[in-house]
């Protein structure tokens, strides 16, 4: 963003742009150092934002709020020509090459939600019990305690399998 002259009405400072958007100044500085957002300075050296960053920033919410990485919110935003914000069509177009990973998570949550009453969530992954991570204490044969424990699925390792371990 080119240096900002005396014209005000066009730009909000980064007070204004938190009123606006609902998110924190300091929220507003770390989308800025990751390269979301972008703001010129004034003569004083004040952050001054294009009014065009209230809908970038409601663009990183909602993708935020549906799980979406900030690397990857990152990248689609530098896909975008000219660093433009985002459009309805965009979204759309970056909604669709996300829908995998939202139905893979999507489903890996459901399955937990099936699961969670046999699970006392203490961790041990060779409970023979344990359907979420251990189904039919496949870790057991690996040794006791907690053998593996997967953030982000729901799979259990098999014997063989040390990828987790």
């Amino acid at each position: 963003m080119p240096q900002v002259a005396g014209g005000t009405h066009h730009v909000l400072s980064i007070g204004e742009l938190s009123d606006r958007s609902g998110v924190a100044p300091s929220a507003l500085h770390f989308y800025e150092r990751n390269g979301l957002i972008s703001s010129g300075r004034t003569s004083g050296n004040q952050r001054r934002y294009r009014r065009d960053a209230l809908r970038r920033v409601a663009f990183i919410r909602v993708s935020q709020r549906v799980g979406i990485p900030l690397k990857d919110i990152r990248a689609a935003l530098e896909s975008l020509p000219e660093g433009r914000t985002p459009t309805k069509r965009d979204w759309s177009r970056l909604s669709r090459l996300w829908r995998s990973e939202l139905d893979a998570r999507i489903e890996a949550l459901e399955h937990l939600r099936r699961d969670l009453d046999g699970c006392i969530g203490c961790g041990c992954l060779s409970l023979k019990a344990c359907r979420l991570q251990n189904p039919e204490d496949a870790l057991g044969d690996g040794g006791t305690g907690a053998r593996r424990w997967e953030a982000g699925g729901s799979r259990a390792a098999g014997p063989g399998d040390q990828s987790g371990s």
